[in-house]
């Protein structure tokens, strides 16, 4: 038999995350590829999953999510930026913002529609566009004043007959950058001009540095109501294995959601989403010191990184850090990533998997700094030996 998967996923094989997670495993180096936390969240929130377990909430709850989450995710909105949302119709709980994210696309994209998203994109919205039938056009970001950012006229000319949605994802994994309102006002031009739905995911909406303020798309005028907004408990709250997220919208977008999302998963685990309930009402004060925690870390990590010879790009958000491989004598970011763990014990991603175009990833590195500092200072000294 030919090859059994459907043509237009061919080209996405086992993710990079998953790659490099295991050569980690197999070599015994220090994972700073995938971006997860090595510390759990607050404990009274892990608290109220277990007593959920053991209370019996352990069957299907309502396919659109609890009502009680939906109604904490609506304060959230309103409290936080003055967006306000029925939680009965403009709310729906999703397994993780991936999902949300899958069944955004896969409700409002389909075979002949275009799909512009800025590059490096996170590796699902590929393959997600690809599910749908429809083609990703990307626009570039590019370092600049040691951030990444795009061209607006790029921007502009990437819309065409077909373009049905922008995906905007701020603050931006793996580029790090977190878009500034007049960054956004570009994009919002663009989406009234063109009558487009703006898809944007905000996971790392709390886990910003600096004077960097995120602004969600949906607070620009006229824009509440065309974007559909994707986050989620698993960065916030440092649970990534807990799957929980939310899509915020206007109800017919919302209830396209839904539409694809039910005959995916039905529903998402019934005690994640209490616990996520209690901690967006109670926790976001953990949240703040876990942002100020995080800050240090990729300061502590980037001068690790300059001191071992990369030239780095300073985060405004998000769990991770570009590295430039250039001053280092290597050219190519896939050839050294499979090549850390033997050179040095450390695992990252290579930047240029996130591209339609690898060449324009290929001098970058990705390292995550969400992790505990003595496991960064054994990280930083065993790079060292690179230089």
């Amino acid at each position: 038999m030919d090859d059994p998967l459907v043509a237009r996923m061919r080209g996405f094989g086992t993710t990079i995350f998953a790659e490099m997670s295991a050569l980690a495993t197999q070599t015994g180096a220090i994972n700073l590829g995938q971006g997860f936390p090595d510390e759990d969240g607050p404990a009274a929130m892990l608290d109220v999953a277990v007593e959920a377990i053991r209370s019996g909430g352990n069957q299907y709850p309502p396919g659109p999510g609890l009502p009680a989450l939906r109604e904490a995710v609506a304060e959230q909105k309103r409290d936080r930026y003055g967006l306000v949302y029925d939680p009965a119709t403009e709310v729906y709980i999703t397994v993780g913002a991936t999902e949300g994210i899958a069944a955004s696309v896969l409700a409002f994209a389909g075979p002949g529609d275009e799909v512009i998203a800025f590059e490096p994109t996170y590796d699902s919205y590929a393959a997600t566009v690809a599910l749908a039938g429809a083609t990703l056009v990307p626009v570039l970001l590019r370092p600049e004043g040691g951030r990444f950012t795009f061209d607006p006229d790029e921007l502009r000319a990437a819309v065409g007959p077909s373009t049905r949605m922008i995906l905007v994802n701020s603050p931006h994994n793996p580029a790090g950058t977190v878009f500034t309102r007049a960054e956004l006002e570009v994009i919002a031009d663009v989406c009234r001009e063109h009558d487009l739905i703006a898809l944007t995911d905000e996971v790392y909406e709390y886990l910003t540095f600096d004077d960097a303020e995120h602004v969600p798309l949906a607070t620009l005028d006229g824009m509440r109501e065309r974007t559909v907004t994707v986050s989620s408990v698993g960065k916030t709250f440092s649970v990534t294995g807990w799957k929980t997220g939310w899509v915020t919208g206007p109800a017919p977008f919302v209830r396209a959601v839904q539409t694809v999302k039910q005959f995916v998963t039905y529903a998402v685990g019934g005690p994640w989403q209490q616990a996520t309930a209690y901690a967006l009402r109670n926790e976001l004060g953990w949240v703040e010191e876990l942002r100020k925690s995080l800050q240090g870390k990729r300061d502590r990590l980037i001068t690790g990184l300059e001191a071992a010879g990369f030239t780095t790009f300073r985060p405004q958000g998000t769990y991770f850090v570009q590295a430039d491989i250039r001053p280092l004598g290597f050219a190519d970011g896939m050839e050294l990533a499979r090549a850390l763990p033997d050179k040095a014990g450390v695992v990252a991603i290579p930047t240029q998997v996130f591209y339609q175009h690898p060449q324009a990833g290929a001098p970058f590195v990705r390292f995550a700094f969400c992790k505990q500092d003595h496991v960064i200072d054994e990280a930083v000294q065993r790079l060292a030996r690179l230089s």
